[in-house]
C-alpha cells in the first residue's frame, strides 16, 4: 500500500474513496477475514427486485397485457417493498459501512463519512475484542484530516494512515502493535478545521492543501465507549 496513484486533493469523494479502499487492504494484510453478510443481503434485495421487474416485463411482452394483468399489481407491490427494504438497509443498517471483518484480536465494523466542504475523515468503529463470543461490542468515533495521509500533491501515503488506525482502534492496534503511536491523538489541527465557520468553510480545502506536510501529528480524536 504505497503512494502510487495521484488524485485531485480538492475532491472530497476522491479523498474518501481512496482512503476507504485502503482500509480492507490494510486489514487483510493484518490477517482479518472480511465478512460480506451485509453486502450479500443488500445485493439479494436489489437483485430480487430487478428479477421481479424483468420477469413481469418479459411475461407481458410474451403473452400480452391481458395475460399479465393479474400479476401486475402483486409484482408492483413486491417491487416497492423490496426497494423500500433496500433503501432502509443501505441507509440505516449499513449506514456507510465500508468494512466488517474478524481477526485473531477481535471483530470490527467500520463506517466512514465526510461532511461537505470539511476534509475530515469521520469514522464510526464498532468492535469486540477477542474472544468475540465472550465480549461486548464497543463503539468509538474517531476523525482526522485527510492531509495526515495524503501529500499536498495528491498521493496517498499508507504508513501514517496505518499508524492512525492502529493507535485509535484497539483490535487493530493489538494486531499491529508496531504501528501504535501513543500520543497520536494529541494535537489541534482537526479542532482548527472543525471550528471553521460556515462563512469560510468552503476555503478549508485550499487551506489544508497549502498546509501540506505542516499538518500537526494529532487528529483531535474523540473516543467514547
Amino acid at each position: 500500500m504505497s503512494a502510487t496513484t495521484k488524485i485531485a486533493v480538492h475532491s472530497l469523494s476522491d479523498l474518501k474513496n481512496t482512503t476507504d479502499d485502503a482500509l480492507p487492504n490494510y486489514l487483510h494484510y493484518l490477517k482479518f477475514k472480511q465478512i460480506h453478510k451485509q453486502t450479500d443481503i443488500r445485493l439479494a434485495l436489489g437483485y430480487t427486485a430487478v428479477i421481479i421487474a424483468g420477469a413481469l416485463f418479459y411475461y407481458d411482452w410474451k403473452f400480452g397485457w391481458e395475460a399479465s394483468k393479474p400479476y401486475t399489481a402483486p409484482a408492483v407491490v413486491a417491487y416497492f417493498l423490496l426497494n423500500t427494504a433496500f433503501t432502509y438497509w443501505l441507509w440505516f443498517v449499513e449506514a456507510g459501512t465500508v468494512y466488517e471483518g474478524e481477526g485473531k484480536t477481535g471483530w470490527v465494523r467500520i463506517a466512514t463519512s465526510a461532511k461537505k466542504h470539511f476534509p475530515i475523515y469521520e469514522v464510526d468503529v464498532t468492535f469486540t475484542p477477542a474472544p468475540v463470543n465472550k465480549g461486548h461490542p464497543q463503539k468509538i468515533h474517531i476523525r482526522a484530516p485527510f492531509t495526515r495521509w495524503f501529500t499536498a500533491d495528491g498521493y496517498f501515503i499508507a504508513k501514517p494512515f496505518q499508524q492512525w488506525l492502529a493507535s485509535e482502534v484497539p483490535v487493530i492496534g493489538a494486531a499491529d502493535p508496531e504501528n501504535v503511536v501513543e500520543d497520536i491523538g494529541r494535537g489541534s489541527e482537526t479542532e482548527r478545521v472543525l471550528n471553521v465557520t460556515g462563512n469560510n468553510a468552503i476555503d478549508v480545502l485550499e487551506q489544508l492543501k497549502a498546509s501540506g506536510a505542516k499538518v500537526a501529528p494529532g487528529s483531535g480524536r474523540r473516543r467514547k465507549a
